[in-house]
């Protein structure tokens, strides 16, 4: 990772930025690495080129706003992803055609509104945050453009969109326990090597709309805006703005603005709480009792015997218990009043990780065996086969009679029987 200060990166971009447009706030919101910097000239606007040539080790690409128009349109609606607070992102392609060596690849171009609730300051924070770091769970910047009033982003595209998307519009389909998992460790992951770096980052908006996944599922964490520089030396925090986005911000955070990596652990709690739950962590149009998740929730993370009251219905008991209940534990542990007592993002990956392992993943949520009455009669006993069909879950029979008398049926709670029983199932 290159050798430069977060601190004169950005004092030696603001030395030549015009100040940004004055923006209305459309959001409800509460409101990297190295060491020994070199000597960083003050930045020449006019020319966009000299962002990237002032991040060694960067492969950025300075775009022109025609090209961009060219890339996606001309910004047309058919290529219109979404929109956030930074403003609306369009769907484009590049190749070597546009810059020489550029891989033919689908981006995601998304343009600065300049009414929207961020501006210049976060634009100019992606770009240092994108360019100077690179990790599989980050996703990636491809470049930029800096044209009079134009600020752009171009990214590669991330084809499932974003996992507030997956967990709160029903229109998609539930997403799986294991892809749950999945998500949550690559988010981890990404979080980790933030606060790993020899110059720690903290990213301060860690939020379900903010993890972006790939074709595979792989979770990539996006929009730096607000990513600040970690404490330095014997300090231990960074006093600043107190910025971030309501329902995810640690309590210690809003009350002092004293921001530390552990902050972002309190964040990762609420998003590991909405991967269990299918809840977001504030939601108006539930119950006065149930709008708050943590305050919800948090009464049956350390009780087994009460954990599935507030997993997700939508995974309909098809989850490992065992993985739940190691999972809501860690989410108890992150949520922690106490920043101190938070466990690290690095044990955070090292809890996570063994659960995508376990087995014991119900078959269905009714599940029936022959009971043998004579247990000194033999059966051979082979593992039913199991198809679904809309919400409905069957199983074909393979059961030989011997000299046993009756069957009887016996109906299972859904977590008692995993993948690895070995049972009969009658219809």
């Amino acid at each position: 990772m290159p050798n430069l200060s977060l601190k004169s990166l950005f004092s030696a971009c603001y030395g030549g930025a015009s100040k940004p447009t004055k923006k209305k706030h459309s959001r409800r919101r509460i409101s990297a690495a190295g060491t020994s910097p070199p000597a960083i000239p003050s930045l020449d606007f006019n020319k966009p080129e000299d962002i990237s040539l002032s991040l060694p080790g960067s492969d950025l690409h300075s775009f022109t706003m025609e090209e961009l128009k060219a890339v996606t349109r001309g910004f047309s609606m058919s290529n219109f992803i979404g929109s956030g607070g930074f403003g609306p992102v369009y769907k484009g392609f590049v190749d070597d055609k546009l810059r020489s060596g550029l891989r033919p690849q689908t981006v995601a171009v998304k343009q600065l509104d300049p009414e929207g609730s961020q501006g210049h300051k976060e634009w100019l924070a992606e770009i240092i945050f994108l360019g100077l770091l690179s990790h599989p769970n980050l996703v990636k910047l491809i470049g930029y453009c800096c044209e009079t009033e134009n600020r752009l982003l171009v990214y590669e595209y991330m084809s499932k969109g974003s996992l507030e998307n997956h967990l709160f519009k029903r229109v998609m389909d539930s997403l799986p326990w294991l892809t749950r998992l999945k998500i949550a460790v690559g988010a981890a992951k990404g979080l980790s090597f933030l606060h790993e770096a020899e110059n720690p980052v903290i990213y301060r908006d860690f939020k379900a709309s903010n993890i972006l996944l790939d074709s595979d599922y792989n979770a990539k964490l996006s929009d730096f805006g607000l990513a600040k520089g970690g404490p330095q030396g014997d300090d231990t925090h960074v006093t600043t703005q107190v910025l971030g986005t309501h329902g995810y911000a640690a309590p210690e955070y809003i009350m002092t603005g004293h921001l530390t990596s552990k902050s972002d652990v309190y964040s990762f709690g609420v998003v590991l709480l909405e991967l269990l739950t299918g809840r977001k962590s504030m939601d108006k149009k539930r119950p006065s009792r149930e709008q708050n998740l943590i305050e919800w929730a948090k009464r049956c993370l350390t009780n087994p015997q009460k954990l599935y009251r507030i997993m997700d219905p939508s995974l309909e008991g098809q989850y490992s218990t065992k993985g739940a209940q190691k999972a809501a534990e860690l989410a108890y542990k992150c949520l922690n009043q106490n920043p101190k007592l938070r466990p690290d993002m690095k044990t955070v990956v090292e809890t996570l990780e063994p659960l995508l392992e376990l087995k014991d993943i119900p078959m269905g949520n009714f599940v029936y065996t022959v009971e043998i009455v004579n247990e000194e009669d033999e059966v051979n006993i082979k593992m039913a086969e199991k198809y679904e069909k809309k919400d409905k879950i069957g199983a074909k029979e393979d059961v030989r009679r011997h000299k046993f008398g009756h069957r009887y049926k016996t109906q299972f709670f859904h977590n008692v029987i995993d993948q690895d029983a070995r049972i009969y199932i009658v219809r």
